[in-house]
């Protein structure tokens, strides 16, 4: 008994002691992440509400500073609420899944010198800016260093017309507006210091609510989020604990392809492999000069991030999203004499 005392000295006590090869001082808590589906696609705002709930629920596993009401981030994905956003715009949205829209993380010193930029950045890559709307939000929620660094929101709304003047929609413009988001990207780090134009997401298929917040605040600060017409068929949720950068608004998950509660710490080795590989790229699906796409992996972005955009550009490229994954993270028992064959051949990078 006395030994089994000795164990618990430095530990949790709602733990178990050590035991086998199990020790309680190497508990270490990460990032909560949660996921909430209808398995037949059926939209409701109930399916938002339970994710909103989870989230909540994952508040242990987000971090704070020294202000309990400032976060380490917190968000969520959800469907593009098409039949929401045609009630609060005021101007004409085309149909469903022709248009893209996405929330924009802007500098507060300069809004319409940012908004001309995104802009400008859209109608190089052939599309029409729709509109924008002032996103709502409660200032008052997030703590006092949140504030501090907090954005201006504006949602944009655009469209593109492809052959025949036809509004182009489903991958063709989920792939052309990836490229538009990443020259827009790389345009605005040339004006504005560190993340001066940001969008969690640019899409006609999802849009994503996030920031520097704790999983209570995320509600109460994006007031679309209490919108009963908000109604979605699923939404991934996230509560952020940082290990391997600082917290600010853009760093808060879920990010455009993922939210994970892990550490990636080969992301120096392998944002360097994917550098050397922008020299080669080519895709027949990801149109014109890929040099304004590049670099893929934001310089001084979380490993998360950086992970998420590489993940991005070989799904946007053609590869399904389990192909991608299953490169990204090989197998243990890579180069393996009893790996399957075919389960090799998905990670094979050569054809980037």
């Amino acid at each position: 008994m006395a030994e089994r005392d000795r164990t618990r000295e430095h530990a949790n006590p709602d733990l178990p002691v050590k035991q086998g090869l199990y020790d309680p001082r190497f508990e270490h808590d990460s990032c909560g992440v949660g996921f909430v589906v209808d398995m037949k696609g059926r939209k409701s705002n109930a399916i938002l509400t339970q994710a909103l709930t989870a989230v909540c629920c994952l508040n242990h596993r987000g971090a704070a500073g020294a202000e309990a009401d400032t976060g380490d981030g917190a968000g969520v994905t959800i469907q593009t609420p098409d039949a929401f956003y045609r009630a609060v715009v005021p101007f004409e949205l085309p149909p469903a899944g022709s248009y893209a829209t996405g929330i924009g993380f802007l500098p507060v010193d300069d809004v319409d010198g940012a908004m001309r930029t995104v802009e400008k950045v859209m109608i190089d890559e052939g599309f029409r800016v729709l509109g924008w709307r002032e996103v709502p939000v409660d200032g008052e929620v997030p703590g006092k260093s949140a504030r501090e660094v907090m954005p201006v929101f504006r949602q944009v709304f655009v469209d593109k017309a492809g052959a025949g003047d036809v509004r182009i929609s489903g991958n063709e413009l989920e792939r052309s507006v990836y490229l538009a988001r990443k020259h827009l990207e790389h345009a605005a780090a040339s004006i504005y210091d560190d993340a001066g134009i940001y969008f969690p997401s640019l899409s006609a298929r999802v849009v994503c609510y996030k920031g520097m917040l704790t999983p209570d605040q995320l509600q109460r600060f994006y007031t679309d989020l209490q919108d009963p017409r908000v109604e979605t068929a699923l939404a991934l949720v996230h509560s952020r604990f940082s290990t391997n950068t600082f917290p600010s608004w853009p760093l808060a998950h879920p990010y455009r392809m993922l939210a994970h509660n892990g550490e990636i710490n080969t992301v120096q080795g392998n944002e360097n492999w994917m550098r050397a590989r922008e020299g080669v790229m080519r895709s027949d699906l990801l149109t014109g000069d890929l040099n304004r796409a590049f670099p893929i992996c934001t310089p001084g972005a979380s490993d998360t991030a950086r992970f998420d955009e590489a993940l991005e550009l070989l799904n946007m490229a053609g590869r399904p999203l389990h192909h991608a994954i299953r490169m990204m993270i090989p197998e243990a028992s890579e180069n393996h004499e009893s790996m399957d064959a075919k389960l090799a051949m998905l990670k094979d990078f050569s054809d980037l």
